[in-house]
């Protein structure tokens, strides 16, 4: 379940994965972010708590599963802040079927209320969730692979990935 506060001090930790190490942030039970390194728009560190190893178990095992090719959605709290049109792009994003992908357009379209592409695509790429909410299956209107936060080349491993081409070291 998506909420737009999270009620609890901010923890983070570092999860290790074939992507890279990633920055898991949560407030008392719930995610809310995720973070490449480099990651484009990455709040301030400060903003992250204190680094703790706890509670982070689970995040692990579904990101391992899912990078395995085992998992194809996850099952874990999240609490994403962001404006009201991020929270619906991104409501929208979490419907998108794994192995798929939708476009822009396509999102700007099913949000209504004459949203244009390149508003939807400002809110992909607010995503705070980076792979949880699964804002790699956005692409171009042309099929073109196009910004991700974590870079194209993450872009295109998870897509491929998620339509069996990838593969995954031992």
């Amino acid at each position: 379940m998506m909420t737009d506060t999270a009620t609890a001090t901010a923890e983070h930790g570092i999860v290790a994965t074939m992507l890279g190490e990633l920055t898991v942030v949560r407030a008392g039970e719930q995610l809310t972010g995720v973070y490449f390194p480099h990651h484009w728009h990455r709040p301030d560190p400060a903003t992250f708590g204190p680094r703790t190893g706890r509670g982070l178990d689970e995040v692990a095992r579904q990101l391992d599963e899912y990078l395995a090719g085992t998992r194809t959605e996850f099952d874990l709290p999240m609490a994403p802040c962001g404006t009201a049109l991020q929270l619906r792009i991104w409501e929208l994003i979490a419907q998108v079927p794994y192995g798929r992908t939708t476009t822009y357009g396509e999102l700007a379209r099913r949000a209504g209320g004459g949203m244009t592409p390149q508003e939807a695509g400002a809110a992909v790429g607010a995503n705070p969730l980076s792979i949880l909410i699964p804002c790699h299956r956005v692409i171009g209107s042309t099929g073109k692979l196009t910004g991700y936060a974590g870079g194209l080349a993450r872009k295109r491993e998870l897509l491929d990935l998620e339509r069996g081409q990838l593969t995954v070291p031992a």
